[in-house]
């Protein structure tokens, strides 16, 4: 009994560590647009999202009672499972956050999840119904609606303004989306902490029912909700400042209008999906209407070689998560030294991601930087050799190929041709 204990409180110090990781690797989601727009300073943006993500975490526990007693069966689930199925989601965390693509922390979730119960228990232990409609088919739906949503929304913007020439009224507008983006930032800060520190708070709730403290369908206690709430807030507050420079500045262009009908399509798409108890991932959501408003601007163009590496990155998480997650429960069941050697390598794979960062840290100081545009395809390099030049002054080693006419010497009307 001191044995499931102790590796209960290890279990629950691991999914709050899975929470606080979520936290920074998901800040973007609510606020890239609004950092990459200048409507608030990096740090300032962070702190009013990590109090939102606090306050979004109380609001309810659908997502965790889909997560607790929804995607494994409880009967037959040990708690070394979930610990396994937490390595695994965190690791992969840590590596796309290392390399600035925001996937989907809650698929991470799931995947080490699936992974680890199915090396314990068999396909048996999964519930494939509650898998498929609850979610991989919001994960197909959920970026596509937020795009289309945002597009929309974004060349209405524009249109109900393109009649706006007045200085003055241009610069009241201006201020207004900014104003108008903050508080939708707000609004998806709020819908993440809503979504995503429920999922904490469904593996803790899981872990506590497979130890036998709790009975089979009971909702999150307080003490879990208030832990998974205060963990992501934090973790939030650190800020994941490489896929925030992703977001904002990767993906597209954008300007405050933009960045307002991003933030929120994303938000209403999470808090009716949050409502309906369909754990889908913020970070498709979010990154679907960053790209839906990129091509709702005339002009604005979405950079797909980054785009393609985050929907790579999306398409990985669950297998890779999966894979993670059955090597991790492989070790478990081999006892207390499994459990052990499984610990050592979180930490130590963690510390190295974490090494490997600083060799080109990414901070609030320079979140705005890029490295430079896109490569033009084949496409662009053809429209660019046919459009006219440049208007302005000749270049100077442009010569003439037909000679001026030379004025006739009894015509004093004319100055004389220049050699």
């Amino acid at each position: 009994m001191e044995h499931i204990t102790l590796l209960l409180a290890i279990v629950v110090v691991t999914a709050l560590v899975f929470d606080f990781t979520n936290g920074f690797h998901d800040t973007a989601n609510a606020m890239a647009t609004t950092i990459s727009t200048g409507a608030m300073k990096p740090k300032t943006a962070v702190a009013m999202s990590a109090v939102l993500n606090l306050i979004g975490a109380f609001l309810s526990v659908e997502v965790a009672k889909t997560i607790s007693g929804g995607i494994v069966n409880e009967d037959g689930i040990r708690t070394e499972v979930i610990f396994a199925a937490l390595v695994g989601a965190i690791l992969w965390n840590l590596l796309t956050w290392l390399l600035g693509l925001p996937s989907s922390s809650s698929h991470a979730l799931f995947g080490g999840l699936i992974g680890a119960a199915v090396m314990s228990a068999g396909w048996s232990s999964i519930n494939g119904g509650t898998v498929v409609t609850k979610v991989l088919l919001p994960a197909i739906a959920a970026p596509l609606v937020a795009g289309i949503a945002a597009m929309l929304a974004t060349r209405l913007t524009y249109r109900i303004n393109r009649n706006v020439t007045d200085p003055n009224q241009q610069k009241s507008t201006a201020k207004g989306y900014r104003a108008g983006q903050i508080a939708s930032a707000g609004l998806v800060s709020l819908a993440h902490g809503t979504n995503d520190a429920q999922k904490t708070m469904g593996i803790i709730t899981l872990a506590l029912v497979t130890s036998g403290v709790l009975a089979p369908g009971s909702n999150p206690p307080l003490w879990v909700i208030v832990s998974a709430g205060i963990a992501i807030a934090l973790g939030t507050y650190l800020g994941g400042w490489r896929i925030i420079r992703t977001m904002g500045k990767g993906l597209t262009d954008l300007k405050p209008p933009q960045g307002f009908a991003a933030q929120t399509s994303a938000a209403t798409v999470i808090l009716a999906s949050s409502h309906l108890g369909f754990s889908l991932s913020t970070t498709q959501s979010c990154s679907g209407a960053v790209m839906g408003a990129g091509l709702g601007r005339k002009g604005g163009v979405v950079r797909w070689s980054t785009a393609t590496r985050m929907f790579v990155a999306w398409g990985l998480t669950l297998p890779a998560a999966g894979l993670v997650g059955a090597g991790a429960e492989f070790l478990t069941k081999q006892g207390t030294w499994g459990i052990t050697v499984t610990a050592i390598l979180l930490v130590g794979g963690s510390f190295a991601i974490w090494l490997a960062s600083r060799r080109q840290p990414v901070d609030h100081t320079n979140v705005n930087d890029t490295d430079g545009d896109e490569p033009q395809g084949v496409v662009t390099t053809a429209i660019a050799a046919v459009q006219p030049p440049p208007v302005g002054a000749p270049a100077s080693d442009l010569t003439t190929t037909i000679p001026a006419p030379v004025s006739a010497p009894d015509d004093p009307a004319r100055p004389p041709a220049k050699v």
